[in-house]
């Protein structure tokens, strides 16, 4: 019975995080919007003005929240960032925020899965150890590279780490970094979004793969993977 209570508590907080997105995904679908945001601009300007600190605080507080919970409506907070407090420190709110968030959804899912998996796979033989001892061999190159391609969604992103034991420091420090190129290109468009809003237009979100913005991204793949290569290299001339 204590097993099985253990066991439950341990899965509590991942549940939660599911409850909380899924629900969230229903209710704040078309809460957490462009046109929201463009429809409580002054209000939201006029607030910062008044209360600085206290708007950086409740803006970083809100953005935890919906990156740990997978709420919809992460690009719109990063562009809020950039909108209300400028490039910077908008983006360093930004990074900060979305490095905290995502570290509160990695060890709810290592509590409650990883280091089950983690032991299983250990004790596995075949492909499988094979990958994850590859994955160990090169696990800060790994780790940028998913925060680095755009492709790679935030949330995946979160979970895999956590599903293959990877440890807390390590998540920590190739989140805030990984995600500083992707977060400094939104909260520029959001810092740009008063001239966007006098116009009656919508920002440009696909701004991050046009080849003077992507290019750069792919070079940072590149130097991220680059350890990965000559590990390979090695190994072959070993052979």
């Amino acid at each position: 019975m204590d097993r099985n209570k253990s066991q439950w508590m341990r899965h509590l907080p991942l549940g939660v995080i599911l409850a909380v997105a899924v629900t969230g995904y229903l209710a704040l679908g078309d809460v957490l919007t462009f046109e929201a945001l463009a429809e409580n601009r002054e209000r939201l300007l006029a607030f910062r003005d008044a209360y600085y600190v206290s708007t950086a605080l409740a803006f970083m507080a809100a953005y935890v929240v919906i990156v740990a919970f997978s709420l919809p409506g992460a690009t719109v907070a990063t562009l809020t960032g950039g909108f209300l407090f400028g490039l910077f420190p908008g983006v360093l709110f930004n990074v900060v925020a979305a490095t905290v968030g995502a570290t509160a959804i990695f060890l709810a899912a290592r509590w409650g899965l990883g280091d089950a998996l983690s032991r299983r796979i250990d004790a596995s033989e075949g492909r499988v150890k094979r990958m994850r001892a590859g994955l160990r061999d090169n696990e800060l190159s790994f780790l940028f590279l998913m925060r680095l391609v755009p492709a790679v969604p935030f949330f995946v992103a979160n979970l895999v780490p956590a599903l293959v034991g990877v440890g807390t420091g390590r998540f920590v420090f190739t989140t805030f970094f990984g995600i500083i190129p992707g977060g400094l290109v939104y909260t520029w468009v959001g810092a740009g979004l008063g001239r966007v809003f006098a116009r009656g237009e919508t920002p440009n979100l696909g701004i991050i793969f046009e080849p003077h913005i992507l290019g750069p991204i792919l070079g940072l793949c590149a130097l991220a993977a680059l350890p990965m290569v000559l590990r390979a290299l090695r190994g072959r001339k070993g052979d």
